[in-house]
């Protein structure tokens, strides 16, 4: 787990479309790599295939009804090294792209009023749409690298509406608190 609110408030370092309380979920292999590391990893960009998180299933966090899908965001390389320029000369561009250009391909679930963003799914891997009911574990899509992503990963935050340019961040809970920041989450622990 990455830029928990249990760290910091607002977690991604913005309020902007309500991620204050945003986490995002890096899947790693068994020895907390997300990838193999090699020298070239810290100077170019890398395919996102070669990461363990790349295509592997998202679920629904809890039972709803799908108001936003979004696909058809290419899934760009990887930069886990030295700050990219060419990486962060896009960064512009997405933030005036607004929500999609930020999250990538996506899927917003209501649930009891509260909307869950899932986003920087995989292109070609979202498997629902607007207004169908999906119930807790269901995929929704796969993990990717769309939007403003620098690896493949979930990121998951809550509003209280289906619009984050105009929403207010929803903190999300787990049993037991909030993990800190590097903590390694075991799948089907779900938040509240």
């Amino acid at each position: 787990m990455q830029n928990p609110p249990a760290d910091r408030v607002p977690s991604h370092g913005t309020r902007l479309f309500a991620t204050s309380f945003a986490i995002d979920f890096t899947p790693v292999d068994g020895n907390g790599l997300t990838a193999p590391i090699t020298v070239a990893s810290l100077f170019r960009p890398e395919s996102p295939e070669r990461f363990v998180g790349f295509g592997r299933p998202v679920t629904a966090p809890v039972d709803g009804l799908v108001r936003a899908a979004h696909d058809g965001e290419p899934d760009h390389p990887a930069h886990r090294g030295f700050p990219s320029i060419r990486y962060a000369a896009t960064q512009a561009r997405r933030v005036r792209e607004g929500w999609p250009g930020l999250a990538g391909n996506h899927v917003i679930i209501e649930s009891g009023g509260v909307f869950i963003a899932l986003c920087h799914l995989q292109r070609g891997s979202v498997c629902v749409q607007d207004g169908q009911v999906v119930g807790c574990g269901a995929v929704v899509g796969r993990c990717g690298n769309s939007g403003n992503s620098t690896e493949p990963h979930l990121h998951v935050q809550a509003m209280d509406s289906p619009d984050p340019a105009h929403a207010s961040a929803v903190p999300i809970t787990f049993p037991g608190g909030l993990p800190p920041g590097g903590t390694v989450v075991e799948p089907g622990l779900r938040g509240g």
